[in-house]
């Protein structure tokens, strides 16, 4: 009987833990509306993000070796 009660208490906590936390600011910045597509400015500023964010307009500064290598085999 007593796991039972145990048990009951943990999930009343959990709903209410879970009820007050606070839920995130969902409105965007004029800045963050104004990237749309990738650049690259010299002078323009780097978006930098902390957790996980789609960055809608990079400012595109190097994007690595772009070469093409051609193998062929034999089979």
């Amino acid at each position: 009987m007593g796991f039972w009660i145990q048990l009951a208490i943990a999930v009343v906590l959990s709903v209410v833990s879970y009820m007050l936390t606070p839920r995130p600011d969902r409105s965007t910045s004029r800045q963050s509306q104004d990237l749309r597509e990738p650049s690259a400015e010299a002078g323009k500023p780097v978006p930098v993000v902390f957790g996980e964010m789609w960055v809608t307009s990079p400012n595109v500064l190097y994007y690595g070796d772009v070469s093409k290598q051609d193998y062929e085999v034999d089979a």
